[in-house]
C-alpha cells in the first residue's frame, strides 16, 4: 500500500511549520513570527525510524481570517485533512488555549481520523505543566513537546507511527523530480494544477502568492509507447534579483526556490508570454544553469498570441539568443488556462531527463573524442603540447566526461566549448548541460 500520510494541523502561529522541518530533517517549510506565513500544503517524503511515510504541513486555520487568500487556504486545509491518515493537532503553551485552537478541533472532530494532541513550547516545566489545558480539546492526551529545542519528539513521533499502517508500496523506478520556476506571477501555480489535474497550489494575479516549494506527484503515460513514467512536481516561489530581495519570507522563498531546483532533476523555466524574456528571467534560469540541471523553457499564456501578435519563430529567436547557456533546450508554448500544450511540455520533460541520464558506450566516447582531437587539434604551450591518454563518463544527471590528459592546463574555454559542442553533435543530451573535466595522469 501506498506511505502514509500525516498532516500537522492547529491554528497559526503556534508552530506547525517549526516542527515540520524537525520533522523533516531539513528546512522547507518557511518558518516566521508573522501569523499566516504557510499558505499552500507542503509535503515532503520523511522517516522516523525504519519507517517512511509523507508529512504534510497546513496553513493555520482561522474562523473568521481577514486574509484575502483565506477561502483558498481554507480549501488546501480540507483537502490535506480528507488526505491525511493521521493528524498531529499543535497548540501553543506559551499562550494557552485560544477560541481558534477550540474552533480547529471542532473542525478536524469531522474527519474519521486519528488525532496526536502535540502541546508545543513546552521548553520549561512551567509551560509543559500547561500542556494540560488541551485536554479541554478533548482530543486525548496532550504529548508535551519543543518543536524548536526538539524535546519531547521521539514521545510524540512513537504515537504518531503507531497511528497509521506503514507497509510500504514498492518502488517501480525513481520518480523525475521536475521543478517549476519562475519570476512571480509568470503562471507557475495555474501550470502546476492544469499538470496534476487538481488545486494543488493557490492561484492568484498577486505576485508572490506562492512562498514555500510545494511537491505534487503525477504519473504520466506516454501516449504512443505506453510507457509509465513517476512525476514529482515543485512549485516554488517566484525569484527576483538578488537585490530586490526583500528580508524576512521573501528572501526565505528564494531559499526555498533553489533548494528546489538543487533537488529537482529537471528545470521548467517559466515565461510570460505577454512579456517574453526579461532580466529576472536570465537570472531565474541563471541557477538552474548553475545547479546543473535539465532545463525546459515553457512560454506560458501562449493563449495572448494572436493578441500580442506573437509568432512562434520569433519568440524561440528571441529566447535563443537571450538564453546563451541553454544546452539545446526544448521549448515549449504552453496555456495553463486553455491546456495548450501540456501534453508537448510533458514529453519534452520526460525527454530532457533521459538526456540528463543518458550513458554513452565507452567506445564511441572513445572514438569520437579521438576525431575531434585529429580534426582540431588543442593548442600547443611552445614545446608543450596536449596528449589524451583516456576518456571516460564518469557518471550521469548530469552526464561528466573526465578527460586524462598531458598539460590539461592548455584546454582553454573555447576548446572545451569546442569538445561539448562535438559530444552534443555525436549524441544529443539536449537540454541536458555537460561537465568536462580535465585532469594530468592515466
Amino acid at each position: 500500500m501506498a506511505l502514509p500520510v500525516v498532516a500537522i494541523v492547529g491554528r497559526p502561529n503556534v508552530g506547525k511549520s517549526t516542527l515540520f522541518n524537525r520533522l523533516a530533517g531539513e528546512r522547507i517549510a518557511v518558518v516566521s513570527d508573522t501569523a499566516g506565513t504557510t499558505r499552500d500544503r507542503v509535503s515532503a517524503d520523511a522517516s522516523w525510524g525504519n519507517e517512511r511515510y509523507i508529512l504534510v504541513d497546513t496553513a493555520g486555520i482561522e474562523g473568521n481570517s481577514e486574509d484575502i487568500f483565506w477561502p483558498d487556504m481554507r480549501s488546501q486545509v480540507l483537502k490535506a485533512l480528507d488526505e491525511a491518515d493521521s493528524l498531529i493537532f499543535v497548540t501553543d503553551t506559551d499562550h494557552g488555549l485560544t477560541d481558534a485552537d477550540r474552533d480547529a478541533a471542532n473542525l478536524i472532530r469531522r474527519y474519521d481520523k486519528p488525532v496526536i494532541l502535540a502541546a508545543n513550547k513546552a521548553d520549561n516545566i512551567e509551560r509543559e505543566q500547561q500542556a494540560v489545558e488541551a485536554y479541554e480539546l478533548d482530543l486525548g492526551d496532550p504529548i508535551p513537546i519543543s518543536a524548536y529545542h526538539n524535546m519531547g519528539i521521539s514521545d510524540l513521533m512513537n504515537v504518531v507511527m503507531d497511528s497509521v499502517v506503514t507497509e510500504e508500496e514498492e518502488e517501480t523506478g525513481r520518480d523525475v523530480r521536475i521543478a517549476i520556476v519562475g519570476r512571480p506571477n509568470v503562471g507557475k501555480s495555474a501550470l502546476l494544477n492544469a499538470l496534476t489535474g487538481e488545486e494543488r497550489a493557490l492561484v492568484s494575479d498577486i505576485p508572490g502568492t506562492t512562498r514555500d516549494s510545494v511537491d505534487s506527484r503525477y504519473n504520466y503515460v506516454d501516449g504512443n509507447t505506453g510507457v509509465e513514467t513517476g512525476l514529482v512536481f515543485i512549485d516554488t516561489a517566484g525569484l527576483r534579483r538578488r537585490g530586490k530581495t526583500e528580508q524576512g519570507i521573501e528572501k526565505y522563498s528564494a531559499l526555498r526556490t533553489i533548494q528546489a531546483i538543487e533537488r529537482s532533476h529537471t528545470t521548467l523555466i517559466v515565461l510570460d508570454a505577454s512579456e517574453m524574456v526579461t532580466a529576472q528571467d536570465l537570472h531565474v534560469g541563471g541557477f538552474a544553469a548553475e545547479a546543473s540541471r535539465g532545463m525546459v523553457v515553457v512560454v506560458n499564456k501562449w493563449d495572448l498570441a494572436r493578441e500580442l501578435k506573437l509568432t512562434r519563430e520569433e519568440a524561440e529567436e528571441e529566447i535563443r539568443d537571450r538564453f546563451k547557456f541553454l544546452p539545446n533546450s526544448s521549448i515549449v508554448f504552453t496555456s495553463a488556462l486553455t491546456g495548450r500544450g501540456l501534453d508537448r511540455l510533458l514529453k519534452a520533460t520526460v525527454a530532457t531527463h533521459a538526456e540528463w541520464t543518458r550513458q554513452v558506450a565507452p567506445g564511441d566516447l572513445t572514438r569520437v573524442v579521438i576525431d575531434a582531437l585529429g580534426a582540431h587539434p588543442p593548442p600547443r604551450g611552445g614545446y608543450r603540447r596536449v596528449r589524451l591518454r583516456k576518456v571516460a563518463q564518469t557518471r550521469t544527471g548530469p552526464p561528466t566526461f573526465t578527460f586524462h590528459m598531458a598539460n590539461p592546463d592548455l584546454i582553454h574555454f573555447s576548446y572545451r566549448r569546442y569538445l561539448d559542442n562535438r559530444l552534443r553533435d555525436a549524441f544529443g543530451f539536449d537540454g541536458s548541460p555537460l561537465r568536462l573535466r580535465f585532469v594530468g595522469g592515466a
